[in-house]
Parts: structure tokens; C-alpha cells; sequence
């Protein structure tokens, strides 16, 4: 088909790499649902990547109506309305996990924190993830209260 004049061609949207932040952190903008977590775990570099797209499958299986976004250039995992249960956010050597409610959680998870009610799980490259122990986790933080941020 001929282009007639004053026709213009459709702009091609540009795909432009996420800029990495300290530590490797993908600089993703504010967002909800799932396509900008999506896009923070496929920026996540090296084997950190590979953690993000586990932890986000074992999320949503623990989960299936899971609430995600992007806020402050980590994803968030949430029941709608009800707030935010927890957060993951990539350091230069290790993927953290935040539990907001985590010292609520049977067992607690293993790091803490100087808030009384978060406690955190590293994963360093090469990491076994008990991911029975991690889904248990994630199934028992979402019927807490959320984090309303």
C-alpha cells in the first residue's frame, strides 16, 4: 500500500535496557500488575534473573490471585486492598527478600531486621532455595495484615 502525503510511519517503541542501579538493581519505573515486574526480573543481571523468575513462580503458585507492582525499584507482592506482604531487591551479591510480617512467620525467616515485625532471606549465587519452606512462607504472609504502602 502506497504512503500518501501528511501520512506518517507508526512509531516503533523503544525497548531501551533498564539502567542498573547500585548492587544491579534494574531501575524500573512505578508501576502495577505484572508486566513491570516482569520487566524488573528480566533486567535483574546474571544469575540473579534466574532467582527472580523462581521466587516470582513460587509467589504466584503459593498465590495464585497475588497483587504485584514496582515501587521504589523492587517488586511488591500483595493482596489487593489489603497491602503489600513482601518485596524483593537485588544486591551486588545476593537477591534479598523482605517478609513484612516475617517474625509472624512459623519458622522465621533466618535474617533481621532493626524493624521488629521484617525479617529477610539472602540468596547468593549458588543457593539452594527450600522453596516447600519458601511457598509455606509466602502462603502464611499473605493471610497477614499488609503493609499498606
Amino acid at each position: 500500500m502506497a504512503k500518501t502525503p501528511g501520512q506518517s510511519k507508526a512509531a516503533k517503541p523503544v525497548t531501551a535496557k533498564p539502567v542498573l542501579l547500585s548492587g544491579g538493581n534494574p531501575q524500573i519505573a512505578k508501576a502495577y500488575g505484572d508486566a513491570p515486574v516482569q520487566a524488573y526480573i528480566a533486567a535483574m543481571p546474571g544469575w540473579k534473573s534466574d532467582v527472580g523468575r523462581r521466587l516470582d513462580a513460587l509467589i504466584v503458585g503459593a498465590v495464585p490471585a497475588v497483587y504485584k507492582a514496582v515501587k521504589w525499584n523492587s517488586p511488591f507482592y500483595g493482596i489487593e486492598a489489603e497491602g503489600w506482604f513482601l518485596s524483593l531487591h537485588c544486591f551486588t551479591r545476593y537477591v534479598k527478600v523482605a517478609f513484612f510480617r516475617g517474625a509472624s512467620l512459623d519458622p522465621v525467616p533466618p535474617g533481621g531486621s532493626k524493624q521488629k515485625d521484617v525479617r529477610y532471606l539472602d540468596i547468593r549465587e549458588g543457593d539452594e532455595i527450600d522453596e516447600a519452606r519458601f511457598a509455606n512462607w509466602v502462603k502464611q504472609a499473605s493471610k497477614l495484615p499488609g503493609e499498606k504502602m
